[in-house]
């Protein structure tokens, strides 16, 4: 029998989120400001700044028994295979020691035929990590990539301390679902937290699923959020939601590379192209569900534009890594710190036929680890855009 310490969930113990919702279950973290969430109340993109992807409890402790009531909701679709519920990793002193599901919690289920949805309430979560070293030791607890959380209590058996991040160098980065870790394995390994893993530095993960749509709102926040490097991958979201042509495209991401500068006009920034997707390369959006797929048991994905239209200014991905690239050409001119990467270089399409998409548009969880280690020996080499010697 323990005679538990409860401490407060506060953003003293968390990193990776923006800011804490109190709700009546308890804290919910986000990775948008309210501000920014009522410009933009779409469905999609609610989603997923809620889910906590990056998000970690950090604490000292001597404690040998950590419990957390977590309330989690996971999103299936009516006809796919059963989803996992969501994993929390707990790391000690760096190493991934013990994975916990979340079994319980709400469950919508998406029927993508009808475009409806049903609900199942089960009630909090307690996650139970046990028989931890008997010795002072950094502790983590990555949430769930995929699924939302709401963080209810946290327990030990034993008194915790907060980590200050001073002296600690910050990664942030924006992308799409790729970045937020659509089909990794974990929360610790998509492709975001491994990169920052192996470079020893803070992830501020800004991946929205499906919401990578060059936002003015999101630059805002990126330009106010505290970085020592930063990185956009853009493309594929542009594409999916057939958003804009050619000629609105390249004025956006101008503006949106300017919006970032007036709150870092000297930190590195990566900008990064789409990585390898063959329904897109050359056909534009929209993306669509394969319903033939759905009715196998599997989740897939499609093009339905028309390439023929490319000719009148629509996006395909190949469009998209040629205007990037002529854009922080043209701007690295008078801007040294603005550097290029071609997401084909991270996952291309020799990674494709060693490492193929399992729905034609998210990579799986090998494909994750492959990117995020290429990602890290490009940008943090000692002479990559994010060499430790740049940081300011």
């Amino acid at each position: 029998m323990h005679d538990w310490i409860t401490t407060p969930i506060d953003t003293s113990l968390l990193r990776g989120a923006i800011e804490l919702e109190n709700t009546a279950n308890g804290v919910r973290p986000h990775r948008l400001p309210a501000w920014a969430r009522k410009q933009c109340p779409d469905p999609q993109l609610m989603l997923a700044e809620a889910k906590p992807s990056g998000v970690r409890l950090v604490f000292d402790t001597a404690a040998t028994d950590i419990e957390l009531d977590v309330l989690p909701t996971r999103h299936v679709h009516a006809g796919a295979p059963t989803r996992l519920s969501g994993l929390h990793d707990l790391v000690v002193d760096g190493h991934l020691a013990q994975q916990r599901r979340a079994e319980g919690g709400d469950t919508i289920t998406v029927n993508a035929a009808t475009n409806t949805t049903s609900v199942q309430s089960d009630g909090p979560v307690t996650l139970a990590f046990s028989g931890l070293p008997e010795r002072s030791k950094r502790i983590e607890i990555w949430l769930p990539h995929d699924e939302l959380s709401v963080l209810a209590a946290l327990r030990t058996n034993g008194r915790i301390e907060a980590v200050s991040t001073e002296g600690r160098t910050i990664w942030m980065h924006h992308g799409s679902s790729i970045s937020q870790g659509s089909n990794g394995d974990s929360p610790t390994s998509i492709w975001t937290a491994l990169a920052a893993r192996l470079a020893d530095v803070e992830l501020m993960n800004l991946g929205f699923s499906g919401s990578a749509l060059l936002d003015p709102f999101t630059a805002r926040v990126m330009r106010d959020t505290p970085a020592d490097f930063i990185s956009v991958k853009m493309g594929i979201n542009l594409v999916n939601f057939d958003l804009m042509r050619v000629r609105a495209f390249g004025p956006a991401m101008h503006g949106f590379i300017d919006t970032i500068r007036d709150g870092h006009p000297h930190t590195p920034l990566l900008i990064v192209s789409p990585l390898y997707c063959p329904i897109h390369e050359a056909t534009p959006g929209p993306g669509a569900f394969d319903f033939g797929a759905l009715a196998e048991g599997r989740i897939a994905f499609r093009a339905t534009g028309n390439p023929d239209d490319v000719q009148t200014g629509k996006l395909t991905l190949q469009v998209i890594r040629a205007e990037l690239r002529r854009m922080v050409e043209q701007r690295a001119v008078d801007d040294p710190n603005l550097h290029y990467l071609d997401g084909t270089s991270l996952y291309g399409p020799e990674a494709f036929e060693t490492h193929p998409l399992p729905d034609e548009l998210h990579p799986d969880g090998p494909a994750h680890r492959l990117i995020g280690e290429r990602f890290a020996r490009f940008a943090f080499a000692d002479n990559g855009p994010f060499s430790r010697r740049d940081a300011r």
